[in-house]
């Protein structure tokens, strides 16, 4: 793969990993607080980079700021649980993590160093501007004025068939469902190159159709393609715990324990399975599986407001 695909590509992986509507359970807004400082390879501080942190519930919660000139940031005003942080800046391979958010605890300083751009690749890449402004716009929720900037840039580089994800993305974020599903599939018919990096763009391809299908009411359409997502990249705890909840929504509840369960295994240390676990197996009325579910996850999580209702539970099921 040359390097202005590989380029693409980690855009895009960045761009969408801040697209899902299922994310993360738990509430985005608390009084958690990150920091920290971005600087290049050689230590030098990156002014003016965009660091966008993300989270979902119900609703999307989303912080944004820049580093100063020092290349210091900080965000406050944070939940306790996993967000996702995107750092990007002119001129460099944008970045993305998953941290953890402690509203009881001080939580690490972020200390990120960008990786620069080759300008042999800047320079070969007509409008490499365009998908940079595209990024950007959709960011902001902008999504028409992305899908132009997405259009242009692809005009100019017709070969570099991913951006059709990015345009899926901005549809189905604008509900157009149908022509979402048209772009994501120009993608898949196109994306053949079976590397690390297209891999995991295919997975969240098939993941966001699936989430196309939800939107459809197509439960099982949908549910077909996060398994398929998910068979591409097993790695990706967040969309088998996405797969669990469609499945307890829909009281499915063997199926939900068996994605949930998935999640624990990728990521042994997320509190937010195990917490479901338990009330699926509440809901079989499986007591003693319940408590080892919740005890786990209070082992995990011990000093939340989820926590002290946990308490409340296993204290009622040991009086049963």
């Amino acid at each position: 793969m040359n390097k202005k695909k590989e380029f693409l590509l980690c855009c895009l992986i960045i761009v969408s990993l801040l697209t899902s509507s299922l994310l993360f359970p738990q509430a985005g807004r608390g009084r958690g607080r990150l920091s920290g400082k971005v600087t290049d390879e050689s230590g030098n501080p990156v002014t003016s980079a965009t660091i966008t942190l993300e989270f979902f519930e119900k609703e999307e919660v989303t912080r944004e700021t820049k580093t100063d000139k020092n290349g210091k940031w900080k965000i406050a005003g944070l939940g306790s649980g996993r967000w996702k942080i995107a750092v990007s800046a002119q001129g460099f391979i944008p970045y993305q993590k998953t941290v953890s958010v402690s509203q009881l605890e001080r939580n690490p300083s972020l200390n990120i160093i960008l990786n620069k751009m080759e300008e042999q690749l800047i320079e070969e890449t007509p409008g490499i501007t365009l998908f940079e402004k595209g990024n950007e716009l959709f960011n902001e929720k902008k999504f028409e004025e992305a899908i132009a900037n997405y259009q242009e840039f692809l005009e100019k580089n017709p070969e570099l068939y991913e951006v059709h994800f990015s345009l899926g993305n901005c549809y189905k974020e604008m509900g157009d469902i149908e022509q979402a599903l048209k772009e994501f599939q120009l993608f898949l018919e196109k994306a053949i190159e079976e590397n690390e990096k297209d891999r995991k763009i295919k997975a969240k391809t098939l993941a966001a159709i699936g989430e196309c299908h939800l939107k459809k009411e197509d439960l099982n359409s949908a549910q077909n393609y996060f398994k398929k997502s998910l068979a591409l990249d097993p790695r990706d705890e967040i969309l088998a715990y996405n797969v669990g909840e469609i499945y307890f929504a829909h009281q499915k509840l063997d199926e939900a324990i068996e994605y949930y369960e998935f999640a624990t295994q990728i990521k042994l240390d997320w509190s937010d399975p195990y917490y479901k676990l338990g009330l699926v197996f509440l809901n079989k009325t499986d007591y003693e599986k319940a408590k080892e579910s919740l005890q786990k996850f209070l082992e995990l999580e011990p000093d939340t407001e989820r926590s002290a209702n946990v308490r409340n539970i296993l204290d009622y099921i040991e009086k049963m």
